[in-house]
């Protein structure tokens, strides 16, 4: 076998192999070849032309016949054909070094996913030892490998490494517990099948266990690690009725509270985020409203750091039956949610407050009078005058639902007896017939001096209600406090529905 490397001027190098062959390697780059292929043609026309005018050295005396110059049309050809092969030389070098390279990286990448996989499988097989030290480290590698490879945590879960974190979940060491917890945190994050995986090996109840230890209750850092896990696990739709019939739920309000004073505030917010994922399931309302939570949300909702959240929440639990019912129990329910229209600037929380208090106002009458008690339609016209377009719409239909519906609503002070005896037909005598007609007159009469009270009453809320959003309006304006509001203004406090509004 003979080699000849790269001599002084750097032209070529010889390398010989078994057999005879020889093979020969440029000792220049691509570009560096490129070049000297283009000087070489090009220095070769340029003799060929200069021998062809100067005719030589050392010629005969007798010159040749001048050869008949070529025409500019021939010139153009043989110079497009030289141009055409000097471009299918280096069309072909470039073709040869992108495959050369091509293949060099195909064969680096298949080489470091050789090596990544036989990494995630030590790192299994050091999960299933009986030493401690070395179980927690495996833990430890887990959670650094699967935080942002996605591929890592499909082949860890594959290999098996779900089932001993779990178990390891047993073990009195708090550090031990922590290297777990973390590490099918990170095996769970976007993946559902290793989030399924994980509730099914019975991670859930093992975690409650930690919780629910009287004699050594779990440290903040634990805390937070199963409140981390729950959020992850709650965002599957099978782990929600699992997780919400477990019994996290008390503990996940209990760590929102911080009654004992030891959850950091990234523990509150996934605490709260995670009864919203529980709350999303209609089977969990139920262990949700056995706790106080109503009443404690309504009381820290003016709070901006958790406002949407805890509207987010209500949004869920007014959605069935006993959730409406726990609301408008909760006492100064509606005034708390009213006044979320009325301070908040933002869309998004007033969009929400509006959604819970139209499902409200559209399931039941009664949750109307307190509404309108409470108030709601100075800040309703207000919201269909500065609110968001969505904001503007739920807002228009509440007012909808508040209006007086003519011809449909009993007074209070008649009964069914009444009512029965008026639309009863009364057959006999004429005496008896006049009597009967004279009797729906009066009562006709009465109701229309009813009906003209409300409408009175109603008309004179609405210019109430008017006039305080005018001087808010005014005063969001910076306007002076004399300003007087045009007449097409004035014009709407003659009506008491929305559909009058000129928008």
């Amino acid at each position: 076998m003979a080699k000849i490397h790269r001599n002084n001027v750097g032209s070529l190098v010889l390398d010989r192999s078994g057999g005879g062959n020889f093979r020969l390697w440029t000792a220049f780059s691509g570009s560096a070849f490129r070049r000297k292929l283009i000087g070489t043609l090009g220095c070769g026309v340029s003799r060929h032309h200069r021998d062809e005018d100067d005719g030589g050295v050392g010629s005969p005396v007798q010159k040749p016949k001048p050869k008949p110059k070529p025409n500019e049309q021939q010139k153009r050809s043989e110079s497009k054909r030289r141009s055409e092969k000097l471009l299918e030389l280096l069309n072909l070098s470039e073709t040869s070094e992108t495959s050369e390279t091509g293949v060099d990286e195909v064969e680096v990448d298949t080489r470091r996913k050789v090596e990544v996989f036989e990494e995630l499988q030590g790192v299994c097989k050091r999960l299933q030892f009986e030493e401690v030290l070395l179980q927690k480290e495996a833990a430890v590698d887990i959670r650094r490998l699967a935080k942002e490879d996605s591929e890592a945590r499909s082949t860890l879960a594959m290999l098996g490494a779900i089932p001993p974190l779990v178990g390891m979940l047993d073990s009195n060491d708090q550090d031990f517990q922590i290297a777990s917890l973390y590490a099918l945190l990170n095996l769970g994050i976007g993946n559902d099948t290793n989030k399924a995986a994980i509730v099914k090996a019975g991670a859930v109840h093992k975690i409650l266990k930690l919780i629910e230890c009287p004699d050594d209750s779990p440290n903040s850092s634990v805390s937070e690690a199963i409140v981390a896990n729950f959020l992850g696990l709650s965002a599957l739709d099978s782990n929600k009725t699992i997780i919400g019939s477990s019994g996290a739920i008390p503990f996940l309000l209990k760590t929102f509270k911080n009654e004992d004073k030891k959850s950091s505030p990234q523990a509150r917010q996934d605490s709260l985020r995670a009864l919203y994922n529980l709350s999303i399931s209609s089977s969990n309302i139920s262990q949700i409203l056995e706790t106080d939570i109503v009443p404690y949300l309504l009381s820290i909702v003016g709070d901006m750091e958790f406002s949407e959240r805890i509207l987010s929440i209500f949004s869920n639990l007014v959605s069935t039956p006993e959730g409406r019912k726990a609301v408008s129990n909760s006492p100064e329910a509606f005034t708390i949610l009213i006044d979320v229209l009325n301070w908040t600037d933002s869309p998004s929380c007033q969009e929400k407050a509006s959604y819970i208090l139209m499902v409200m106002a559209h399931k039941a009458y009664g949750n109307r009078q307190a509404m309108i008690e409470a108030g709601i339609v100075s800040s309703l016209l207000e919201l269909t005058l500065l609110g968001s377009t969505l904001a503007q719409k739920r807002a228009s239909r509440i007012l909808d639902c508040l209006r007086v519906d003519k011809g449909k609503q009993v007074p209070e002070g008649y009964g069914g007896g009444m009512g029965a005896a008026v639309s009863a037909p009364i057959w006999g005598s004429s005496s008896s017939a006049g009597q009967n007609r004279d009797f729906k007159v009066a009562l006709s009469e009465e109701e229309d001096d009813m009906m003209s009270e409300e409408k009175k009453a109603v008309k004179q809320l609405v210019e109430q209600s008017l006039q305080n959003n005018m001087r808010r309006i005014v005063k969001r304006a910076n306007l002076p406090q004399d300003f007087v509001p045009s007449d097409h203004f004035k014009s709407l406090t003659s009506t008491s529905t929305s559909k009058s509004l000129p928008f």
